[in-house]
């Protein structure tokens, strides 16, 4: 063996050493790309901007389970995974650099590619500088494993008697924990800094939205009918808080706008009038209130991802209207508008059902406040009758009038069906799936939806008995839900209560069981219980 073989010789249960360099250099990449990103924009971070390309080409199937399984943590689970997976990498190739010392290193920055390439990839790319972050991050990553590594490597001292000599041979112990721990600290220094930096935009819209005042609506939306609401427990709430509103969206990190300097273009096919609205112009106009239910089109049957609150907002009809739109059934030349987030997300809903008289609105109150963050401040849509996928754009910066034929939205390139009306549903809340209760009087109750077109009956079955009408709560408009009950005389073993709704056009809810994707999900709810 050589000297210089002998030099670099990696001496056994070093691994470990290794392992922890590659984990360091890890921590140091994300680090330096957090804080380079919080001076671009913290969407360019590796994390999210790898994780919004994952969800990009997460094929449908694998979405619905994911948020069947996850509900709304699945982002939180996504991030968590490809962090596990960065760790495991990370760690691997400090124990490939202590021996390849550039294949090690270029193993960084390999995976500083991958985010390069992800972020400037995503629909919300700014341009070159979205790669910045993740470059910048894989460099510093690469350097430090690359000194790192030099610390561990066994080093012989030459002597001046003809051959190799043991005496003084060993790693760099001193250098290494020096080296480590200065690089550990300044890691986390350029963390916080990078979060204090991207921060700093996110305080200017908090400020933006503590600060906006909502006018008294022009046309407000009328007392919720006495009796709307059953006092029956564990029945969902009439109004849904804001707190307790579900929320299905790509983002993985909430986009926090300053309505300050929010805008909102609206343009495209038969607009003779295009305008640029500020959140102020919207306020300024009329603005009207209204209890909507919406529905998200990955809820199962059964499931949670409904809800009901009352939106404040102007007339989308009214304000496309004023721009020269017309419908298709009045001679427009688009069928689709396809309204444009802050974070890229397209979200195509029909013209002509957005001008048919219902209450589409552009929304900026939830529940008597601005809308919360999480929900689309400063200005997202509302439409009736329509699941979100084809209605309900957050963080709303675009309308443009286009046609079904000449443009695919973001879900319809996904294999999700391109007009997509709310089937009517119905729910039981109580008693939950696998309850035991006790013989005698049971209240079974839930909702039942079918927006637009209203609930005009609710119908429960206990095991393969007849169909019984449930009594229906007081209705407050066929644009929200309505609760129902049935008493039941429960009688002991087990038993499979069943529930279907009927909406105002007489069209009785399927049994027909489908899955949510192209157009949502459909079939009975059911759920067994056992009496004791």
């Amino acid at each position: 063996m050589t000297e210089k073989q002998k030099e670099h010789r990696i001496r056994p249960g070093l691994s470990a050493l290794g392992a922890l360099s590659g984990a360091l250099a890890g921590f140091a990449a994300l680090s330096v790309a957090e804080l380079v990103a919080g001076v671009v924009r913290p969407q360019a971070g590796p994390v999210v901007a790898v994780g919004g390309a994952a969800i990009d080409r997460t094929p449908a199937a694998v979405k619905d389970w994911a948020i069947r399984h996850f509900g709304t943590d699945d982002k939180l689970v996504l991030q968590l995974g490809i962090l596990a997976v960065l760790t495991i990498f990370a760690l691997l190739l400090g124990i490939v650099v202590l021996r390849f010392r550039r294949a090690g290193t270029a193993g960084v920055m390999v995976f500083g590619a991958v985010g390069a390439a992800a972020a400037m990839s995503r629909p919300d790319s700014t341009g070159p500088l979205d790669a910045l972050p993740s470059a910048v991050g894989a460099l510093a990553g690469a350097g430090l494993l690359h000194v790192l590594a030099g610390r561990l490597a066994l080093r012989v001292p030459h002597t001046a008697v003809p051959g190799p000599s043991r005496s003084g041979a060993g790693w760099d112990r001193r250098g290494f924990v020096v080296t480590a721990t200065a690089a550990a600290a300044a890691s986390v220094g350029a963390g916080v800094l990078g979060r204090s930096l991207g921060g700093s935009r996110a305080r200017d819209a908090v400020a933006s939205r503590r600060n906006a005042v909502l006018p008294v609506p022009a046309s407000p939306a009328g007392p919720v009918p006495k009796g709307a609401g059953l006092r029956i427990p564990e029945i969902s709430p009439f109004t849904t808080p804001n707190g307790d509103f579900y929320r299905v969206d790509t983002a993985l990190v909430v986009p926090k706008v300053n309505a300050a300097t929010w805008k909102l273009r609206i343009h495209g096919k038969g607009v003779a009038r295009p305008v640029v609205l500020s959140y102020d112009d919207l306020l300024r106009r009329d603005l009207v209130e209204r209890d909507i239910t919406l529905t998200c089109v990955s809820n199962e049957v059964g499931g949670p991802y409904a809800g009901n609150a009352r939106w404040i907002g102007v007339r989308l009809a009214d304000l496309l209207a004023e721009c020269g739109v017309r419908p298709p059934s009045k001679g427009g030349p688009a069928d689709q508008l396809v309204a444009r987030s802050v974070d890229g997300m397209t979200i195509g809903s029909p013209v002509e059902d957005l001008m048919d008289g219902r209450d589409a609105l552009l929304a900026v109150g939830m529940n008597g406040e601005p809308l919360p963050f999480a929900h689309g401040f400063p200005v997202r849509m509302v439409v009736p009758g329509l699941y979100g996928f084809v209605s309900a754009c957050k963080w709303i910066e675009e309308l443009e009038l286009t046609t079904f034929d000449a443009y695919d939205p973001y879900w319809v390139k996904r294999g999700w069906a391109r007009r997509a009306p709310i089937k009517t549903q119905s729910r039981i809340d109580t008693p939950k799936p696998f309850a035991r209760p006790k013989a005698g009087a049971v209240m079974v109750a839930g909702v039942a939806w079918a927006q637009h077109r209203g609930i005009d009956k609710v119908e429960v079955r206990v095991d393969d008995g007849p169909w019984q009408e449930a009594r229906l709560a007081a209705e407050d408009t066929a644009d929200t839900w309505r609760q129902w009950s049935f008493p039941w005389q429960a009688t002991r073993g087990g038993h499979t209560l069943t529930v279907r709704a009927t909406d105002r056009t007489g069209r009785t809810q399927t049994d027909r069981r489908t899955r949510t994707i192209p157009d949502g999900a459909s079939g009975w709810h059911s759920v067994v219980v056992t009496v004791d």
